[in-house]
């Protein structure tokens, strides 16, 4: 009897569904603790990059902690290119942030995996 194995495509379709697992259910900075790599960058659309896990999760405390009202997310679409190392997942964001204003829009966000870790991610955003 062969002993069950995953392929490198289940096992990121794992990571990045329980990374956003985490996202969904507010724990937005946990998720980032757990799944981010030391040295990640991170972009937005075609802005400069941000280098590094500290500056980038600094980042994130700042967002979370200017949402004023919160009225929903949902993950749209997964895809995985295993062949590659990376996740793109299509996501519906709907809130309020205190210096933003309403934000209502559809992101993708592309993910770069090394082993269990994100190295690279970058988010193209829409209306």
């Amino acid at each position: 009897m062969e002993a069950n194995t995953i392929t490198r495509k289940e096992e990121l379709l794992n990571l990045v569904t329980d990374l956003n697992g985490m996202i969904l259910n507010g724990q937005v900075l946990e998720a980032h603790d757990k799944f981010y790599a030391n040295d990640v960058i991170q972009m937005e659309n075609s802005e400069m990059s941000f280098e590094g896990k500290e500056l980038n999760r600094k980042r994130e405390e700042e967002w979370v902690n200017n949402i004023v009202e919160f009225r929903g997310a949902e993950v749209k679409s997964i895809a995985v290119d295993e062949a590659n190392d990376i996740t793109m997942v299509e996501w519906f964001m709907d809130y309020t942030h205190k210096e933003w204003g309403s934000k209502t829009y559809q992101q993708v966000c592309v993910q770069r995996w090394n082993g269990n870790h994100i190295v690279h991610e970058r988010y193209y955003n829409g209306g």
